[in-house]
């Protein structure tokens, strides 16, 4: 048990505080933004300096559409620089020895923003030009100089044999994960990754069954969370490709979480890519008859800052310091604690008052030889309150699929008339009220924010707002 510490010195006492041992909600809104062209796909959008940079099937020029040896009309990469929250420029091509000739993109880029990892058709030269030869795709590293990719490199475990493409590089640069549907997967396609170990990418490892499915999986990105998310056409999702995530948790990879509407719809949408906290981003849909990109931003409440939340603590360790300066003499120390509880003796004691109050604290003093009793030889009044916050009640462990009741009953925040109390349960999921439920499907630990807002002071037109923060493990069935 720990404890305060109380110091008796002369006639004042000094308290030093010490520990102690609803209805779900649309929480993304979607536009599509001005970049697209009507008849065009636009798809794969990356965040890249003021804009975005994309890949688009676009024409060449006004008459003339750009087509690869087999009649198909050919991907490259774009930037769009934004002029502000609504407006974008006009987009620019990006452009590489590979430009006229074959498919480029999508990309990602190293975590130092040196090298750029794109998507491209594998064979150069006459052997494109055979109509029967199918040209399978592979992954390029580069480095962007302006609006030129340069220096363009294959990635060594491309084939011919069969398609590899989607890179997303980890932020930490040791991971680099893609699609391919080499043999021996699961489905359509499934997602790799490979390990950069001693100065080269380790041979890809498929993500496993809990991952990929019988059907595709593609498109995958991960994010600085930890989360991987990639597109799937698997049952159970809103209708062709979804956007799911998942989790690695004690080397495994969790059952992949679907994405809530509106991202997710009944055509096909993916390439989904998001910035720091997952606040705001941009994926790919042909919700509207064509692939077009469209940004999304998050309605979830999370605060960047939060108090920890903090808990009461009532016990005291009551010192009596002058007992050291007369320890030849034999005194024996009696504390009352002014809660009803049984007194306690001794130079040092430790009590655990019920709660907040105020008690008086008296402590007696009998001299030993002489049978003399110096009562209310020390006397303090104390004041114990309850810490000024919101207060979250829950377990601190639990396991995937439970069901789990939070409630903010034992907040203290004393003259506020709140108004609402706000849950982030740190999933992309929320929720509203005092007491509320909650299930997580995928273990990890997760950070609970409950946010609550009230009147605002006398004279004051700013909403009073206090936010507390505790974190929550979730561990997989047993």
């Amino acid at each position: 048990m720990t404890k305060r510490q109380l110091y008796i010195i002369s006639l004042l006492l000094l308290f030093v505080p010490c520990r102690a041992q609803e209805k779900k909600q649309s929480v993304f809104e979607v536009t599509r933004i001005p970049v697209n062209e009507t008849i065009f796909s636009e798809i794969s959008p990356v965040t890249y300096s003021d804009g975005i940079i994309f890949c688009s099937d676009r024409r060449f020029s006004s008459i003339k559409d750009r087509k690869s040896f087999e009649g198909r009309r050919l991907y490259n990469l774009y930037y769009a620089e934004r002029k502000d929250s609504a407006e974008w420029k006009k987009p620019e091509e990006i452009i590489s020895e590979r430009t006229n000739l074959f498919n480029n993109g999508p990309l990602c880029f190293s975590p130092d923003g040196k090298t750029v990892y794109f998507t491209s058709d594998l064979e150069t030269g006459k052997i494109t030009r055979k109509r029967s030869f199918r040209n399978h795709s592979g992954i390029f590293t580069a480095t962007l100089e302006g609006k030129e990719l340069k220096l363009i490199q294959p990635f060594v475990y491309n084939k011919q044999d069969y398609d590899i493409g989607q890179p997303s590089v980890s932020n930490n640069g040791k991971y680099l994960f893609f699609a391919s549907n080499m043999p021996g997967g699961t489905g359509g396609s499934d997602l790799y990754y490979c390990e950069w170990v001693n100065g080269q990418w380790s041979t890809p490892v498929n993500l496993g069954p809990e991952v990929n499915s019988q059907g595709t999986e593609s498109f995958p990105f991960y994010h600085s969370s930890g989360r991987l998310y990639f597109s799937s056409d698997r049952p159970g999702g809103n209708g062709k490709l979804d956007v799911y995530y998942t989790t690695l948790n004690l080397g495994k990879w969790g059952k992949p979480v679907l994405l809530a509407d509106p991202i997710n719809s009944p055509y096909d949408d993916f390439a989904f890519f998001a910035g720091p906290g997952i606040q705001n981003g941009f994926f790919s849909s042909n919700r509207k008859n064509s692939d077009d990109i469209y940004q999304f931003r998050s309605l979830i409440i999370r605060k960047t800052e939060c108090d920890t939340l903090a808990e009461n603590n009532y016990c005291f360790e009551l010192f009596e310091e002058n007992a050291i300066k007369f320890d030849t003499i034999p005194f024996r120390y009696e504390w009352k604690f002014g809660d009803g509880s049984p007194t306690a003796t001794g130079t040092s004691v430790v009590h655990c008052y019920p709660g907040a109050g105020s008690y008086l604290v008296q402590l007696d003093v009998v001299n030993l030889i002489t049978k003399e009793v110096m009562y209310n030889e020390k006397t303090y009044r104390l004041e114990i309150e309850d810490i000024e916050q919101p207060y979250i009640s829950g377990p601190d462990k639990a396991y995937s699929g439970e069901k789990l009741v939070f409630n903010a009953d034992s907040t203290n925040l004393p003259g506020w008339n709140i108004r609402q109390y706000y849950w982030n349960f740190d999933d992309e999921s929320i929720a509203i009220g005092k007491d509320v439920d909650k299930i997580y499907s995928t273990p990890g630990t997760y950070n609970i924010q409950l946010i609550v807002t009230a009147d605002p002071e006398p004279g004051n037109d700013v909403v009073r707002e206090a936010c507390v923060c505790k974190n929550i493990v979730i561990l997989r069935q047993p």
